[in-house]
């Protein structure tokens, strides 16, 4: 008996893949339905080594590569058409043209096709109809099979389906590394997509833009993107997607944060618009679907303090010297602009009678008055420790020995002080003078020294007290060898030839770096905890000791000596804008979250070795930067794990940025890591 041929599993084109298991010495009948073995022998896919016969009609043994059967053959199959493509909502017919013999069998393969359909296979060519064709069905592959006993063959086309775009999706802001607006847009072809801002065309830039994170045939999944977004850019936004075949808009209203210093109440400022460089006309160019530091400081007049500079942020207001009490954040006032370590106050912000004062910042297209708090100066006796004793140095106990520098308070000497310290007959002290002798500028004098003489920390400058013998007034600050920390860094950086004298200092290490930074930090950290808020925390107000000892304090020189790291509001009032948040250059807001912010940037001058922030940008520029989102970028010596910490100080919402405390652990960690070498000071 001769034995049926088993016919293995076949592939889509028209050959087999599975093995085929012969038995040898048993050779099959010749006749078609062993041609399919044949075929296969004549492929690459046939490893056998042994010869296959089948025996003919005449009983003759013919090798199976020989055998000839009439009007038996593999069928083949045709498309009229490979380029299938169709508007929503029409029709289209396609036809399947096969040959073979025996004549094949037809089928159509339409997985998942939507759309209604109907077909005809008892004709050759075989038809295929496809009515009101869905927008789902775009991307489908359809496939005619042809198959008899011999084999199978089958054609297949892409179904392309034109359609209007379609926001599927679409839905309010999620903060991710960056605060996103995610849609879904389906369209064909693919749709460009234009945001809207308050119904204005939104220009794209850097900064906000459309990201397309996933493509799915005709289905694009993405985000309005928004870097470090503020409560100028809450507002409705709106997505046109939009291609030849129609449009589709939708809108979303997006919350990114409260205005800074009212929480959810109105801004006491109403005169905020959206400036012109996210905002454009309509001439802007439509976006189509994609995946898709910096002023050199100006010369400065550094004054020579033989490698000392000065004390706590103690200047006079109205020429005099003052800080605040109370539980709440500091709005200032327009005249404190030597004034800015303060205890926090408690008062009502009242906005500028005219948005077009004198003091008015403008911020792009946008004038920003100046806030007013008519209870800031509200210091009275019971807010002051009831056993705060200011101590008293005779005048003379205090030798003059030169003049250090002199500020809007008056000047400051390096003077020797007798019978300070039991220890030592005298010391070298740096006193302070009050150029300003009115009833007023006495008082706050006295209010003042009754403050700072409870701020004990071994990173704050020491305030010894006072000598109010005759005129001037004088306050008594410990003397700090080397000066300021940035004339420090700088003299101490790859920069430091330019600068020095004689021999050059070695470079600093970023050990020591970090040692530097851990002890403002420190310094910061009790600043905080005594409810004082600095205002003018930058390495100009840091001063460095014996043995890499850094405090931090100023008297108020800095604004003179460092004119250009300040930005002068009107006829007077000066700001620190390049080391400010956003809420502080727009509201006079300070913090101790604000405090947090500058410390970023202190961490940043420490490792560029004392540039100044944004070097290259002017001060409208740097305001432009600062309240749009960008951040300074990462210096060349700076380790990931600092410049990490720094983009944690400069969070735009004042709650999200990193609390003083974990900045000081961190930065204690990463200090300890190796040890620090202290032979740079000689």
């Amino acid at each position: 008996m001769i034995p049926a041929a088993i016919n293995p599993q076949r592939t889509a084109d028209g050959f087999w893949g599975n093995r085929l298991q012969i038995l040898v010495d048993n050779p099959f009948k010749c006749s078609c339905e062993i041609m399919w073995i044949k075929k296969f022998q004549e492929t690459k896919f046939y490893t056998e080594t042994q010869d296959l016969y089948c025996i003919d009609d005449n009983n003759k043994r013919t090798a199976l590569l020989d055998m000839k059967v009439p009007n038996c053959d593999l069928p083949s199959a045709n498309l009229s058409n490979y380029n299938i493509t169709v508007v929503e909502g029409k029709s289209i017919t396609l036809y399947c043209d096969t040959t073979g013999g025996p004549p094949p069998n037809v089928s159509w393969v339409l997985t998942n096709l939507v759309s209604n359909h109907e077909s005809d296979t008892s004709k050759n060519p075989a038809s295929l109809t496809i009515k009101n064709v869905s927008s789902m069905d775009s991307g489908l592959w359809i496939s005619c099979v042809a198959e008899n006993i011999v084999g199978e063959d089958q054609a297949s086309a892409e179904l392309t389906v034109f359609f209007a775009p379609n926001i599927t999706f679409i839905e309010s802001p999620t903060p991710d590394h960056h605060w996103c607006i995610p849609f879904t847009v389906k369209g064909n072809p693919k749709p460009t997509l234009q945001w809207f801002y308050e119904g204005a065309i939104l220009n794209e830039s850097e900064y906000i833009c459309t990201k397309i994170h996933v493509i799915n045939q005709s289905e694009y999944h993405g985000c309005l993107q928004l870097d470090n977004p503020t409560h100028l850019n809450n507002g409705a936004y709106t997505l046109l997607a939009k291609n030849e075949y129609g449009e589709d808009e939708k809108r979303v209203d997006a919350h990114f944060m409260s205005v800074p210093g009212d929480g959810n109440k109105p801004s006491v400022v109403d005169v905020y618009e959206t400036t012109p460089n996210d905002l454009g006309d309509t001439t802007n160019n439509s976006n189509q679907i994609t995946s898709t530091d910096v002023s050199n400081k100006e010369n400065e007049d550094s004054i020579t303090v033989s490698g000392f500079c000065f004390c706590l942020v103690l200047v006079f207001l109205r020429n005099s010297l003052f800080l605040t009490l109370g539980p709440s954040s500091v709005i200032s006032n327009d005249d404190d602009s030597a004034s800015p370590l303060h205890h926090i106050s408690n008062g009502s912000n009242t906005p500028s009678s005219s948005e077009g004062g004198p003091d008015a910042v403008i911020i792009g297209m946008t004038k920003i008055p100046v806030i007013e708090n008519p209870q800031y100066f509200g210091i009275t006796n019971n807010q002051l420790k009831p056993d705060t004793f200011v101590q008293h140095i005779k005048r003379h106990n205090i030798v003059l020995k030169r003049e250090l520098g002199e500020g809007a308070f008056g000047k400051v000497f390096l003077a020797e002080c007798y019978n300070l310290c039991p220890e030592q007959d005298k010391i070298l002290v740096a006193v302070k003078t009050l150029k300003d002798a009115s009833d007023n500028a006495r008082k706050d004098f006295h209010r003042e020294a009754e403050l700072l003489t409870n701020l004990q920390h071994e990173h704050i400058v020491k305030f010894y007290g006072v000598c109010v013998e005759g005129d001037p007034l004088i306050m008594v600050f410990e003397y700090m060898k080397h000066g300021d920390l940035n004339k420090f860094l700088r003299a101490h950086g790859p920069d430091a030839v330019l600068m020095a004298e004689g021999n050059r200092p070695a470079e600093l290490t970023q050990s020591q770096m970090l040692h530097i930074a851990q002890q403002i930090a420190a310094g910061m950290v009790y600043l905080a905890s005594q409810h004082f808020v600095h205002r003018d925390l930058a390495t100009r107000n840091c001063l460095v000791g014996e043995n890499l000892l850094v405090k931090i304090g100023d008297f108020g020189m800095s604004r003179d000596v460092y004119s250009t790291d300040y930005y002068r509001v009107g006829g007077h009032t000066m700001l620190p804008i390049r080391w400010m948040p956003p809420e502080s250059i727009m509201y006079r807001k300070f913090t101790t979250e604000s405090d947090v912010w500058s410390l970023g940037v202190v961490l940043w001058e420490i490792f560029t070795y004392g540039k100044q922030p944004w070097y290259q940008l002017s001060n409208n520029e740097v305001i432009e930067c600062i309240t749009q989102g960008r951040v300074l970028q990462r210096p060349r010596t700076c380790p990931k794990e600092v410049y990490d910490l720094m983009l944690g100080c400069w969070q735009r919402e004042p709650h999200m940025r990193l609390n003083i405390k974990e900045i000081h652990s961190l930065l204690q960690n990463l200090a300890k890591a190796s040890p620090v070498y202290l032979d740079i000071l000689g």
